[in-house]
């Protein structure tokens, strides 16, 4: 059971991440490279949804790579802004999870500063601490990328602000719970790698190794399995199909970044620093 102090020092290392991200150059260039991807993102794709759901190729396409029925729905949204927002981030954010919390703990063991820190924290503190100030940092970005698709739709019809609010807070709550995976993946490749560049290397093959492993023991086996919700994002396509949402948007990523966790904190507490 975690104490009091032991929730003071993981927050301390979490405030630590974000001023790592918003108040250095280095963290400021990467800000500087999302807000200029999502910039292109909200000019050139969002900000023309409203012609673009009713756009009859684009409605080929979503139910080619969609199911109709979902389709149908997301696209009667009233606020087609969000549901263009919705089709983009469900699958965009996860991807930059990966890269953007690469180095939650390799920097510092590569330099030798993690036992510094290991001085006045234990290796599981660091190892929360570091996850929670990294699922902040997206949680922001996720919140202001929300505004800015928000006050575009506003801008074209005012009438649309408060719906579009109530939908946007259901949409933030689902993005960050989807991402969460992936950033505790990432803390358990950082809990024994040095590099975050190896960590990114190692995440790319484990998300195309492990599948084929997992789809061969299933034809071995000649039955389904339920190994294959040991990778982040399994569930992606079902969440944007709405389809058992309290499974697949709620169950499945809680205990992925759950069991991600403990397995890197005990692999943290026996790696050398």
């Amino acid at each position: 059971m975690l104490e009091l102090h032991s929730f003071h020092r993981i927050w301390c290392l979490a405030k630590f991440e974000l001023v790592r991200m918003f108040l250095t150059k280095r963290g400021g260039m990467a800000i500087a490279a999302f807000a200029t991807a999502w910039f292109l993102i909200l000019y050139y794709v969002i900000s023309t949804a409203n012609d673009l759901v009713s756009s009859d190729t684009f409605v080929t396409i979503a139910y080619q790579v969609f199911s109709g029925a979902t389709m149908r729905e997301i696209l009667s949204w009233p606020v087609p802004e969000l549901a263009v927002f919705w089709v983009v981030a469900v699958y965009s954010f996860p991807i930059f999870a990966l890269i953007a919390t690469s180095d939650q703990t390799c920097a510092d063991r590569s330099r030798g500063t993690l036992r510094f820190i290991a001085l006045r924290a234990t290796r599981a503190e660091i190892l929360f601490g570091r996850f929670l100030g990294q699922v902040l940092i997206l949680a922001v970005l996720i919140a202001c990328t929300l505004t800015a698709t928000l006050l575009m739709a506003s801008f074209r019809d005012a009438s649309l602000f408060f719906v579009g609010l109530i939908k946007a807070m259901d949409i933030f709550k689902s993005i960050l719970i989807a991402v969460m995976p992936f950033v505790a993946l990432m803390a358990f490749f950082n809990s024994f790698l040095r590099s975050a560049r190896l960590a990114i290397i190692v995440s790319f093959l484990f998300f195309v190794i492990i599948p084929l492993i997992i789809a061969f023991i299933e034809y071995k086996l000649g039955i389904n399995t339920y190994i294959t919700y040991l990778v982040p994002g399994v569930q992606l396509s079902d969440v944007i199909n709405q389809k058992n949402l309290l499974l697949n948007s709620y169950v499945i990523p809680i205990a992925q970044v759950c069991g991600y966790l403990l397995v890197g904190s005990v692999i943290m507490k026996r790696s050398s620093l």
